[in-house]
């Protein structure tokens, strides 16, 4: 038995056939879904909600690009099309919560959606797993794989400047009983990875210094072995920097379900 027969993943189409509801609605995103290093962050997260208990769904095939990066590169009219997609297909199913692991989703689906018809109750999953510790539904105990180890986190431009979301992802790291070490540049002063904007499917602009490379360095001037992030962009231009600094055996980027559901030996 492989890796992905071991995890139980329903969709939407499955439930609806069933008469049931989720509780929640995971939306995957493209970089949970194609992306072989994201792929990653996707199946511990759901190895979490199987061990919590929680109903959830996914849209599998029926679930397409929010449109975030065809708006911000300027494409209105793709973005409109392939939100109008979207949402008749979460509003045919009645879909009331969303848990995602992508900020730039999130904040699309959160904040974009509204104005053309799609109103949900939007979650990011940084926030999601802080509930489920504070909740107790994640055993969290000291003395587990982090206990004492330097880890930073670099705030995602749109969960933190964007949504003002920074505690959560940063409680999540404390219940680990890790040493967080912040970067000078952190919070309401955070640095971008450099992914942000569209940038991340097209060439880099003339300049001294890669965005990346300037986080990178800035991130492992921290001592730190772990870099936590919570988004598939921060994780490329991240993993990209490590290796750049040829560091990639000292020093690892991973998204904060991948620390839990690490810590809990999922």
């Amino acid at each position: 038995m492989n890796e992905t027969e071991k995890i139980q993943i329903p969709t939407m189409a499955d439930m609806a056939a069933r008469g049931e509801m989720p509780e929640i609605l995971f939306w995957v995103g493209c970089a949970g879904s194609y992306d072989d290093r994201y792929k990653r962050v996707t199946k511990a997260f759901v190895k979490i909600l199987n061990k919590v208990g929680i109903k959830f769904a996914v849209l599998g095939t029926e679930e397409s690009c929010t449109g975030d990066p065809a708006r911000r590169a300027g494409n209105e009219f793709l973005f409109q099309m392939q939100a109008a997609t979207n949402i008749e297909t979460l509003n045919g199913y009645n879909v009331k919560k969303i848990v995602t692991a992508c900020p730039h989703c999130f904040n699309t689906l959160k904040n974009e959606y509204p104005e053309l018809g799609g109103n949900y109750t939007v979650v990011h999953h940084s926030s999601f797993l802080q509930q489920l510790i504070n909740e107790g539904k994640i055993g969290i105990e000291g003395g587990g794989a982090f206990k004492g180890k330097k880890i930073t986190y670099h705030d995602s431009c749109y969960l933190g400047r964007a949504n003002n979301i920074y505690e959560a992802p940063r409680e999540v790291l404390a219940a680990l009983d890790a040493d967080l070490v912040e970067m000078k540049r952190c919070r309401t002063k955070g640095f971008c990875c450099g992914a942000g904007g569209a940038q991340m499917f097209k060439d880099a602009e003339p300049g001294k210094k890669e965005v990346n490379m300037d986080r990178t360095e800035e991130a492992l001037s921290t001592g730190a072995k772990t870099i936590a992030v919570a988004c598939p962009f921060c994780m490329t231009m991240m993993n990209d920097g490590v290796k750049h600094k040829e560091k990639e055996k000292e020093v690892q980027v991973k998204d904060l379900a991948e620390l839990i559901a690490e810590h809990e030996r999922l």
